[in-house]
């Protein structure tokens, strides 16, 4: 069965993003006074996928490989190339910019760098307010109260509201930019690497913060990161990408245990395991050779110059496909006798 088959048959389920066959290209020019195109980037070319509502999904893959603008299409910060992004059945890449605006108070971003995120010029309660006066929830001083209210839930001391964001630590930073996107009350926010910046002793609390606030406010989340361990410890299900494309989705635990796709399975055998002997006698993956160019991806499986199962029908284009409840793979390997050794079946 195929992504889309499966998916318009879940749509019964309660979906709040459905994304179609989405793309983002961006124009490569020459020329100062008259620019022609010369080719372009395809950073995102051609991914479906749902989040169902209060649950999150991770975004994984090599840096360079279309998940941050990914993450900024569905919000429209980047207007898509083409393809669907259904927001509660609603395609946001049809509306104009004063149609979204009404709904962009609903869908918030966390993003990477906590210390290029925030307004050097501006006081923690007025970056956290700023949302508040945009969207017209609150006047007044009830303003202010809700910033103090705010930076008490993500853990920080509310008297500390009229300070600037150099005197917060890189944690604390990031749990401001957390306030900031919280403050519009949003239902789905994009994580775009939210803990990539920061030390290692603070990950954990920063990723423990983010499960508990979905709890509390009921928010749908994409997480976007390269480090696996992390996305495994946050996410529901989990997508891998690789070159703008989604190779491979499914539940976070099965993803883990039964990988279906050549690259995922390299992914995974990168993560430590903190356990000396088991780790000891497993066998790790090494990819060789670089990623293609965006500019120029190869034809057909997007894959096939790194990987060692490569045979004749990787230059057709494999589309995601049910391999098994809940689980799609894009790779030919699950569909003929040549990859039945590589795949696991």
């Amino acid at each position: 069965m195929s992504l889309e088959a499966s998916q318009s048959a879940a749509r019964t389920k309660d979906v709040l993003l459905d994304v179609q066959g989405l793309k983002k290209h961006f124009p490569i020019t020459q020329g100062i006074l008259f620019q022609r195109e010369v080719g372009r980037v395809h950073a995102v070319d051609g991914v479906s996928f749902q989040i169902r509502r209060g649950e999150t999904l991770g975004l994984v893959g090599e840096s360079g490989c279309g998940k941050s603008t990914t993450g900024r299409t569905l919000l429209q910060l980047h207007r898509p190339t083409e393809g669907k992004v259904l927001y509660e059945g609603q395609d946001l890449a049809s509306l104009t910019q004063r149609q979204l605006r009404p709904i962009r108070r609903r869908m918030q971003m966390i993003f990477q760098d906590p210390y290029a995120s925030l307004n050097p010029r501006m006081t923690v309660s007025s970056i956290i307010s700023e949302p508040i006066r945009t969207y017209g929830l609150l006047r007044g001083p009830t303003v202010h109260a809700r910033a103090a209210e705010l930076m008490e839930v993500v853990g920080l001391n509310p008297r500390q509201v009229r300070l600037y964001p150099h005197e917060f630590s890189g944690g604390q930073r990031q749990r401001i930019g957390i306030a900031r996107a919280l403050a519009a009350d949003p239902d789905f926010i994009v994580c775009d690497e939210p803990i990539s910046a920061l030390d290692v002793s603070i990950q954990a609390q920063i990723l423990n913060l983010l499960a508990d606030l979905q709890k509390q406010f009921g928010l749908t989340y994409l997480f976007i990161a390269h480090d696996l361990a992390a996305v495994r410890h946050i996410s529901d299900r989990i997508a891998v990408m690789y070159l703008g494309k989604i190779v491979e989705i499914a539940d976070s635990e099965k993803l883990y245990k039964e990988p279906r796709h050549p690259y995922t399975q390299a992914l995974i055998s990168a993560v430590p395991i903190p356990d000396p002997e088991v780790e000891a006698t497993r066998q790790r993956i090494v990819l060789e050779g670089d990623v293609p160019s965006p500019r120029n991806p190869p034809k057909g499986c997007r894959f096939k110059t790194r990987c060692s199962y490569r045979f004749g029908r990787c230059d057709e284009e494999p589309l995601l496909q049910l391999v098994e409840e809940d689980h799609f793979a894009a790779c030919w390997l699950e569909k003929t006798d040549e990859g039945k050794g590589a795949s696991g079946t």
